[in-house]
C-alpha cells in the first residue's frame, strides 16, 4: 500500500465517523508563539485544545506536515527523519477512550489490513499522582487484544504533557511486531531491539498540573498521532522508510551516479532534498538564524554528502525534478514552487562552494603554522574551528591532512564536536519546545501585539508589507516582515508610535467565525490562505487590524502595556526582523 493510499484511507475513515478533514498547517506556523517549524499535528491546535471553540466542530482530522531536527545528525542511519508527515485525529471534549481506541483498532485491522495478533498496546500503570489507566486496558481487551500482549509502564513512556505545567494526561500506545526475533524472554514494547515498532499514540487529556499537583478537566480531549512513513515502511515489508516510494526514485538516482558507495550518504541527501523542498515551498529561506539556519544546514550537509559520493552538484538540478516528480501527488505545491525550491537550493549551493574554497585557505594556513612548528598533526581543535567557522566538513579536512601526510587528533575534535551538540540540542530544545504550556498572559499580550505591528507596518511601509513568520516568549516577540530596505529611524518611531496609539485607545479584540471566501472579502489578512479550512476564525482589533488567526488574544489593547522596539534587522533577502518588548506601566 503506497503513503497517499494511506493518508486516504485515515482521512476517509474519520470522516466516515463524524470528523472534519481539515488542511495541513504550513511548516512554517502563522501564528505560533512558541516554535520555530511546526513539530505535531497537535500544534496548530493549542487553542483549540485550551478551550477555543473550533469552527470545524468537536471531531477533526487531518495530515500535518512536520519538521523536527533535534536528532539531524543521526538522519543516514535507518530511522531518522527531519521531515516526516503525521496523520491525526482530536475530539475536543466530544469522545473518549472507548470510542477512541475501538476507532484505531478498527482502522488498524480493517482498513490496513493488519492482523490483530500482530498488535501489542501500552497503556499508564500509575503513580502517586494519577491512578493506573485500567479503562483503557480493559477497552484493549473489549475490542480483541488479550491481556498478554497488554503492557503498563510508567509517565516516562505512556504520559504525555507539554512543558511543565498544562493539560495533559495518560496515553495508550499502540506496537507493530515485525516478526524479528525476541531478544530475550522478557522482549516487550519498551525494548529497543526492533521488534517492535511504534505506530500510533492516542493521548487522552483529562488532568491539568500546575505547581500543586494535578487536578481533572473539566473537558476532556483526545489527541493521536500516526506517523505516514513509519506506517508505510512497515506495510510495505520494507527495513527503512529510504526504500518505499517516498524515497526510491532519488536514492536509486543517487547509486547510479556515485562513484563512491555510502549508504548513509544517500539516505541523508534523500533526506535533506524532501526536507529542504518542504520548507522551501511553505515559505522558509536559508539564512544564518533560527529557522533559516536549519534550512541552510540541511542544504549544506546534503551537499557536503553528494561530495562525499563523489556526484556533480550539477546534478542537484535534476535530483529536484525527480523529487517533484514523485511527490506531486501528495504534495502539488512543489510543482507550483518547482522554480523557487530550485533557485533557493542552487543558490545556496553556490554560496557552499565558496565556503568551502575559503575553508581550504584557511586549511592551508593551518598546515603551514603546524610545518613551522614542526608538528605533524592538526589538533582537534583546529578541526573544529574549520567545521565551525568556516563551514568546512572534518572529512575534508581529514583527507587534505592526509595529502599532506599529516594525522588528525579527530578524537578530540570527536569531544569538541559532542560538547556543541550538547549545547546545540538544549538551545534547540529551548527554541522548539512550546505547545500548551506556552500559552501564558505574557505570551497571548505579544500575540495581539504582532497584529496590531502587522497593521502599523502597512500604513509606514506601504500595504504590501506582509507577516512573514513570528516567534514570542513571554519576554519578547520577533516578527517577520517583507520589505526591500533597512527601515529609517523615523519608520521605526512612526510604527512604534501607532501601535502605542492604538494600544492606549483601548480597542476591543473580537471574534468571528465565517466562510473563508467571506473573511478575504472583508479585507481579512493571513498567510497561506490556501492552508485554512471553509470555516475560519477572524480577529478583529478595533478597524485597525482584522486577520485570520486561531487566537487566542486579549479583550482589550489597553492590557498590552507600552510597545518598544528593540532592533530591526534583515533576515533573509528581502525580508526585515523586528524584535520589541512590552513593558508593564504602574
Amino acid at each position: 500500500m503506497r503513503a497517499i493510499e494511506i493518508r486516504n484511507k485515515y482521512l476517509n475513515f474519520f470522516k466516515n465517523h463524524g470528523h472534519t478533514i481539515i488542511p495541513s498547517a504550513p511548516l512554517i506556523p502563522e501564528n505560533d508563539p512558541s516554535v520555530l517549524f511546526t513539530t505535531a499535528g497537535m500544534q496548530p491546535l493549542v487553542p483549540y485544545l485550551l478551550g477555543e471553540k473550533h469552527p470545524e466542530g468537536t471531531r477533526l482530522t487531518d495530515y500535518q506536515k512536520c519538521v523536527r531536527t533535534n536528532d539531524i545528525e543521526e538522519v543516514g542511519d535507518n530511522r531518522h527523519l527531519t521531515y516526516f508527515e503525521m496523520l491525526g485525529n482530536w475530539s475536543l471534549g466530544d469522545y473518549f477512550k472507548e470510542e477512541s481506541i475501538s476507532m484505531s483498532f478498527e482502522f488498524l485491522t480493517k482498513e490496513l489490513g493488519i492482523p490483530s495478533e500482530k498488535l501489542s498496546v501500552t497503556c499508564f500503570a500509575g503513580d502517586e499522582d494519577c491512578p493506573k489507566d485500567t479503562v483503557s486496558a480493559e477497552i484493549w481487551k473489549k475490542v480483541g487484544i488479550p491481556e498478554e500482549r497488554i503492557y503498563f509502564y510508567g509517565k516516562d513512556d505512556n504520559w504525555w504533557i507539554a512543558g511543565e505545567e498544562g493539560p495533559c494526561g495518560p496515553d495508550t500506545e499502540m506496537f507493530y511486531d515485525t516478526g524479528k526475533p525476541a531478544c530475550s524472554k522478557d522482549c516487550q514494547p519498551s525494548c529497543n531491539c526492533g521488534k517492535y515498532v511504534e505506530i500510533w499514540n492516542n493521548v487522552f487529556m483529562e488532568y491539568f498540573k500546575d505547581r500543586s499537583g494535578y487536578s481533572k478537566l473539566e473537558r476532556k480531549n483526545v489527541d493521536t498521532g500516526l506517523g505516514l512513513e513509519r506506517m508505510t515502511m512497515l506495510l510495505q515489508g520494507k527495513e527503512t522508510p529510504y526504500d518505499t516510494e517516498l524515497f526510491q526514485p532519488v536514492m536509486k538516482y543517487l547509486k547510479k551516479l556515485q562513484q563512491q558507495d555510502y549508504i548513509e550518504s544517500r539516505r541523508i541527501v534523500a533526506e535533506h532534498l524532501r526536507s529542504s523542498m518542504m520548507i522551501i515551498s511553505d515559505g522558509g529561506r536559508p539564512s544564518n538564524l533560527d529557522r533559516g539556519y536549519v534550512l541552510r544546514r540541511l542544504i549544506r550537509r546534503m551537499i557536503r554528502h553528494l561530495n562525499k559520493l563523489e556526484i556533480n552538484l550539477d546534478e542537484l538540478s535534476t535530483l529536484i525534478d525527480i523529487n517533484v516528480e514523485n511527490l506531486k501527488e501528495m504534495y502539488p505545491d512543489l510543482e507550483k514552487n518547482q522554480e523557487i525550491i530550485k533557485n533557493v537550493i542552487l543558490e545556496e549551493k553556490d554560496k557552499f562552494v565558496k565556503t568551502l574554497a575559503h575553508g581550504e585557505r584557511e586549511f592551508e594556513k593551518e598546515i603551514k603554522r603546524m610545518k613551522e612548528i614542526g608538528r605533524n598533526e592538526l589538533t582537534g581543535e583546529v578541526v573544529f574551528k574549520l567545521y565551525d567557522t568556516y563551514g568546512f566538513p572534518p572529512e575534508v579536512t581529514k583527507e587534505l591532512a592526509r595529502e599532506h601526510d599529516y594525522k588528525v587528533n579527530m578524537k578530540e575534535f570527536d569531544q569538541l564536536f559532542k560538547e556543541h551538540q550538547e549545547k546545540s540540542r538544549l538551545g534547540s530544545e529551548q527554541k522548539f519546545k512550546g505547545g500548551l504550556a506556552e500559552q501564558t498572559q505574557e505570551t497571548i499580550a505579544y500575540h495581539t501585539a504582532t497584529h496590531l505591528l502587522n497593521a502599523a507596518l502597512k500604513k509606514v511601509i506601504g500595504k504590501d508589507a506582509h507577516q512573514r513568520g513570528s516567534n514570542i516568549t513571554v519576554e519578547r516577540m520577533r516578527f517577520d516582515f517583507n520589505c526591500d530596505h533597512k527601515l529609517t529611524e523615523e519608520e521605526k518611531k512612526q510604527v512604534e508610535d501607532l501601535v502605542n496609539q492604538w494600544i492606549q485607545e483601548g480597542l476591543e479584540v473580537t471574534k468571528q467565525e465565517m466562510k473563508k471566501e467571506e473573511a478575504i472579502k472583508s479585507g481579512a489578512e493571513c498567510m497561506f490562505i490556501e492552508k485554512y479550512p471553509d470555516i475560519v476564525t477572524v480577529y478583529s482589533i478595533g478597524n485597525v487590524s482584522k486577520e485570520l488567526c486561531g487566537g487566542p488574544h486579549v479583550k482589550n489593547t489597553k492590557e498590552l502595556g507600552r510597545f518598544k522596539i528593540k532592533k530591526e534587522e534583515s533576515s533573509s533577502s528581502g525580508i526585515r526582523r523586528i524584535k520589541a518588548v512590552l513593558i508593564k506601566e504602574n
